[in-house]
């Protein structure tokens, strides 16, 4: 199958300059000045196929907006080849946009002093939707996204999430074939969050609709995303299945104990085990390598020690796993 998505040694680099502290290197800078070039995208290839939903992730300044300012054709690249539906995003842009929809969550679309029906009709006009379309549309997208009762409402006085859903019908209205998602679910609540998953889960299943996602809430990922790509200053450290990252650690799971007894001054690190957290002499949680001892031989092997109340198993958290892989720059590429 053709990918929709096709980016090719993409890389975006930008020229700033360095300056001093103070009012001697501040004159300085004014006769000579140190160029820096700082490579936010760093030759990343990657593609995606029709209907597939890929979590972006890096920390702060690794370049995940900006790739996806590229791909939404609002940045040049500095070399390398995208194609998206056919599309050159920055060369055809005016012709590529219909295409695609964005959500940016520190970025609104919406128009403060109005309400959103109002810049709704703007994008219908934008867009060129007929009017039976524009009408089914809408009805459809805030029923489901539970906002018809706020959308004559001035956007000012509408509350994050409230917002956030009515950025979800702009973006959505004109049925795009690709969604862009930038932090979408940044400040809201929890059960905002939950809607939005939801909401995102039945545009993809209906619509057969690709969506990128950057984000810093791993939630998103886990419940969205069926394969994930990790950038880190600039560099495409991992690209595989959500699956693959957790298991980037190797094949570990977490054990929470309850013990009925002080096991005060015990040690439980050894070769396969190593003790993640100490609440108290009663309550202990530890990593286990499981290629090397199953869950069941290690529970028995505790048993055999020490009398517990309690106990429960997960897998280890994606947090960790990520973190592992921004500090080893390395990483592993899919």
């Amino acid at each position: 199958m053709m990918p929709v998505i096709d980016v090719q040694h993409l890389t975006k680099t930008y020229k700033t300059y360095k300056r001093g502290a103070g009012m001697g290197q501040t004159l300085k800078s004014f006769f000579q000045r140190e160029e820096v070039v700082v490579h936010a995208v760093n030759d990343i290839s990657f593609a995606i196929g029709q209907g597939e939903i890929c979590g972006m992730l890096g920390p702060n300044g690794a370049g995940k907006s900006t790739a996806i300012k590229m791909l939404c054709g609002a940045l040049y690249p500095t070399s390398g080849e995208i194609q998206v539906l056919g599309y050159s995003p920055a060369r055809d842009r005016k012709r590529y946009v219909g295409k695609i929809g964005a959500v940016f969550g520190q970025k609104s679309q919406l128009i403060w002093d109005i309400p959103p029906i109002d810049s709704f009709h703007m994008n219908k006009a934008i867009y060129g939707i007929a009017n039976p379309d524009f009408k089914s549309r809408l009805e459809e997208l805030t029923e489901l996204l539970d906002i018809a009762h706020v959308i004559e409402k001035p956007t000012r006085v509408l509350s994050l999430g409230e917002r956030m859903k009515c950025e979800f019908v702009m973006a959505m209205l004109h049925r795009p074939d690709i969604l862009f998602l930038d932090e979408p679910t940044i400040g809201l609540d929890v059960i905002a969050k939950v809607k939005i998953r939801e909401f995102i889960h039945q545009m993809n299943k209906k619509q057969n609709m690709t969506c990128i996602l950057t984000t810093h809430d791993l939630e998103d990922v886990e419940e969205l995303a069926h394969r994930v790509i990790v950038i880190n200053h600039g560099d495409k450290v991992f690209d595989d299945s959500l699956q693959q990252l957790k298991l980037f650690l190797g094949e570990k799971k977490r054990v929470n104990f309850t013990f009925a007894e002080s096991v005060q001054g015990t040690v439980f690190d050894n070769a396969y085990t190593k003790v993640i957290d100490r609440v108290s002499d009663f309550q202990i949680t530890l990593e286990v390598d499981t290629a090397h001892i199953s869950i069941s031989d290690f529970i028995e092997g505790i048993s055999r020690k020490h009398r517990f109340s309690d106990i429960s198993v997960k897998e280890l958290p994606i947090q960790q796993v990520v973190m592992n892989i921004y500090e080893n720059a390395g990483g592993v590429s899919g």
